[in-house]
């Protein structure tokens, strides 16, 4: 059974939710403050170390107390490389972009139905397990990617990706040197059809590129019309 973490400061709407997602298999705990969720994540991942499993996926509000939902993604990478799907009421095309840009793999707007969100982690969840229990070798390259620790490496240096950046570089290292369509990543690496004005894609791409520039110009070229290609 899926566990999850939810980090909102609406007591009313995180009970409802937990109860609804208890009802289709999914275990949740609340925590109503950013503060709590850095806490929480320290623990699991302390957890972890002692051999309990840890949170399968956090779904995180950007207004709350003491600390927002944005800052606690900018600290998340030194803490964990759990998933993240942020619900929020704030819709707008920019806070959209800038939550995808700091690293989440989902972005959700309330009011939202339960059941679509049920849907979205449920898609996240199995993206990043299918990722994690695949052991197809990659081809060599200055990229090293350990699949089983979700590890990413250039050149020895480790680089701190999100989980849906270590998934798109697997999907573009497998076939390195070719141009994957934005169709075919986006069904296999976000787990839904690619739709005429979904910049989500673009947007892991342009945040991924930015972390590899300092080891190569242009490590994903854009092959406009086609996809991208891994040059790096």
């Amino acid at each position: 059974m899926p566990h999850i973490l939810l980090g909102d400061d609406d007591e009313e709407l995180t009970q409802l939710l937990q109860e609804y997602l208890h009802n289709h298999g999914v275990t949740c705990d609340c925590v109503h403050d950013g503060e709590a969720v850095i806490h929480k994540l320290k623990t699991a991942s302390n957890n972890v170390l002692n051999g309990t499993a840890a949170y399968d996926l956090l779904v995180l509000d950007i207004m709350m107390p003491k600390i927002d939902g944005l800052s606690v993604l900018r600290q998340l990478p030194n803490i964990s490389d759990i998933p993240v799907i942020m619900l929020t009421a704030k819709g707008e095309e920019i806070d959209r972009i800038i939550g995808l840009e700091l690293g989440a793999d989902d972005y959700i707007t309330k009011p939202c139905n339960p059941r679509e969100l049920l849907a979205r982690i449920n898609a996240v969840i199995k993206r990043t397990s299918a990722a994690t229990s695949e052991h197809t070798p990659l081809p060599e390259s200055r990229l090293h990617l350990n699949q089983n620790q979700r590890l990413c490496q250039i050149d020895g240096i480790e680089l701190q990706v999100t989980g849906t950046e270590f998934d798109l570089l697997v999907a573009l290292l497998k076939q390195k040197g070719e141009v994957v369509s934005k169709a075919w990543l986006s069904e296999h690496v976000l787990q839904r059809e690619l739709q005429p004005f979904d910049r989500s894609l673009d947007v892991h791409v342009s945040r991924l590129r930015k972390k590899l520039q300092p080891f190569h110009d242009e490590p994903i070229k854009a092959v406009r019309g086609k996809g991208y290609q891994l040059v790096l």
